[in-house]
């Protein structure tokens, strides 16, 4: 074959897929990524510029403040995403997974002084909790901002904002349990005419007013704030508005890849989005008088209502982007074992991360529908806007500098210098968006402190028990010298006993032993194992062995990871394949049913015993979370003390 059928054939790499396929794929996954990972910050000019000079605390529209908050915005964009999240926090990955969450368990699992870094756990994990509030916040005020549009075509339509925003915000909640697979195909190509429509009414207004382009050089934003002093410096609460989808660049890295993300924002979205901004200043500079929404103000008269929906559409997705990662956030908490076992349900056979938990989405919905009732407009709820983003952005920094030296490796100079000033850039923000904290401010960190405390009340309760099981549940080699002393009767069948400690017996079969003084044939011995990975490849999900000194016994360890739900068929499927031939239809299932009482000297306070007694009451059986046929289950009563 000669080199031009060859190069008409497109070249083929190392697994046998041509350049042009891997183009084609590439370009489908960067089309995806529009719909999912850059609908947040893709929305934020509906709102930023305005903040910055209408409202309580609007700067005055001058040309020398149009520049100095146009160059904050644009170097903004650059530091915080191009240059630390997409150069650097994309590398800080755990096998493949992005996100604090993923940092917090690569901290947590390879860490052997677990005391030494405690505290950054602690850390990654409120900064976690804090994506609540942000998931409360981010549909209230991206809807509330682009149906805010109706009053520019007629002010006879300003009554039926709120109410319209509150019918679209019920209808997102009430469709999240059907799924969003089917619908999510088409939100890469509408987000993808939202960008191309950004840049073309910013570009035409650029052209009417050059003079804007000077705001790409930085001492435009350092004027602007040494001039405004104080007042300048609360203005970069509004600024910080622009970069605020930035942490769900690096959360989403998992679902789509870093190349797709890094290439759709350096070709497509960061042009797109300064294009727009700098239009809107521009604007601002030929007509000063329309800071109430100069994002509309940029659409002819006979476009406005066509826009109005487009960016409603636009604000639904950058919503459902939002509520999906409440979701997964969830799960992964769930499967680190800081919250209970909640239902979660896939709602698509072929989109891993499409993911439904009705407790998580109806108290998004409520607490979402209150913030536009309680806000009223979507400027008052930008000052509680930031608060929730600042503070996860500077925990990611520290997790990050703990990465670079104790993973990579990296000498101190390097690693310090890179992270000092990450830091700096977030602690600046940080203070601005702190400043609104009797604003509204206060909201997503009461959010985050709730979860917090919830969190770590059930990571504390659940070890409490740990230890007592331990000391309740004999050894092997013990219970085999008892059983040689006082030998069961043996029962045909097959048995199946769930336990949090693979070297100790389950107090299930002890139970079952002294009372019913018999043993089943084959008896198999059950652990979930949570790794603090994404997740295990099938061939390392399961370790299955034969206890030689108990005869007709097996140990399962079944391995996930946390972005993963285990199945209980999946886990003996595998375990067939390693010789232990327990099959799910002739099993009978043991699992111990824990009886909580709060003692005379409780190991917590008794306001989060009694917090971890609730929570208990109200989680989701093993059976169904495991998916162990209801019909098949045999509880065991245990009593333990908190």
């Amino acid at each position: 074959m000669n080199a031009s059928n060859e190069s008409s054939r497109g070249s083929s790499n190392q697994f046998g897929t041509s350049s042009k396929e891997a183009g084609g794929r590439l370009a489908t996954l960067s089309l995806a990524t529009l719909g999912v990972v850059f609908g947040d910050i893709g929305t934020s000019p509906i709102y930023a510029i305005r903040e910055c000079f209408h409202g309580e605390y609007g700067i005055p529209v001058t040309h020398e403040n149009i520049l100095g908050v146009l160059s904050l915005m644009f170097w903004a964009l650059v530091m915080v995403v191009s240059i630390k999240y997409l150069t650097f926090m994309l590398r800080a990955d755990n096998n493949g997974e992005g996100g604090v969450v993923a940092l917090t368990a690569l901290l947590k699992g390879k860490n052997k002084r677990k005391r030494k870094w405690s505290g950054l756990v602690a850390a990654g994990l409120f900064g976690a909790c804090l994506l609540y509030g942000d998931g409360m916040i981010t549909p209230a005020i991206s809807v509330l901002s682009a149906v805010e549009g109706i009053r520019i075509i007629t002010p006879v339509f300003k009554p039926y904002i709120v109410p319209l925003t509150i019918v679209i915000l019920s209808g997102l909640f009430l469709l999240q349990s059907r799924g969003t697979a089917k619908v999510g195909s088409l939100f890469g190509p509408v987000i993808l005419i939202w960008f191309v429509v950004l840049a073309v009414l910013g570009t035409f207004q650029i052209v009417l007013e050059p003079k804007v382009l000077h705001a790409v050089f930085p001492w435009h934003g350092i004027l602007f704030l040494v001039r405004n002093k104080l007042h300048g410096f609360v203005v970069l609460g509004a600024v910080f508005l622009v970069v605020t989808g930035a942490e769900a660049l690096y959360a989403d890295m998992g679902h789509f890849g870093k190349r797709p993300i890094r290439l759709t924002w350096t070709i497509l979205v960061l042009p797109a989005l300064v294009l727009n901004y700098f239009g809107q200043g521009a604007f601002l500079m030929l007509n000063p008088k329309t800071t109430h929404h100069p994002f509309y103000a940029l659409v002819p008269v006979w476009g406005l209502i066509p826009m109005v929906l487009l960016a409603t559409i636009a604000t639904i997705i950058a919503s459902q982007a939002v509520i999906t990662g409440s979701f997964s956030l969830t799960r992964q908490a769930i499967q680190l074992g800081y919250l209970p076992r909640l239902r979660v349900s896939h709602t698509s056979a072929t989109h891993i991360g499409q993911i439904y938990i009705a407790p998580v989405n109806w108290l998004l919905m409520i607490c979402t529908i209150g913030l536009v009732i309680g806000f009223h407009s979507s400027s008052q709820l930008a000052a509680a806007y930031g608060v929730a983003v600042t503070s996860t952005m500077l925990i990611t920094t520290t997790l990050f500098y703990v990465v670079a030296r104790h993973r990579w490796r990296w000498g101190l100079l390097a690693a310090g210098s890179l992270t000092v000033i990450f830091f700096l850039v977030d602690i600046t923000f940080f203070c601005a968006n702190i400043s609104k904290i009797f604003h509204g401010a206060w909201f997503p960190l009461v959010i985050g402190a709730v979860f917090f405390t919830l969190m770590l009340t059930w990571e504390k309760g659940r070890h409490i028990l740990g230890e007592q099981l331990v000391n309740l549940s004999p050894s092997i080699e013990s219970f085999a010298k008892s059983l040689e002393e006082n030998p069961p009767q043996k029962v045909r069948g097959q048995a199946v006993f769930l336990t949090g400690n693979p070297d100790r017996i389950p107090q299930a079969i002890v139970q079952n032993v002294t009372h019913n003084k018999i043993l089943h044939a084959d008896v198999a011995i059950l652990h979930f194992m949570t790794e603090d990975i994404p997740r295990v490849p099938n061939l390392e999900k399961v370790d299955a062995e034969k206890i030689e000194i108990l005869s007709g016994f097996y140990r399962i360890t079944a391995h996930h990871g946390f972005m993963e739900t285990p199945k209980i068929e999946t886990i003996l499927s595998l375990a067939r394949e390693k010789g232990v031939e327990i099959k799910l239809e002739h099993a009978s299932f043991f699992l111990g049913r824990e009886k909580l009482v709060i003692g005379d000297r409780p190991k917590m306070r008794r306001w989060r015993s009694n917090l971890f007694i609730f929570i208990s009451k109200n989680s989701m059986d093993a059976s169904s979370f495991f998916g162990i046929p209801s019909d098949q289950v045999i509880e065991v009563g245990v009593q333990f003390e908190l």
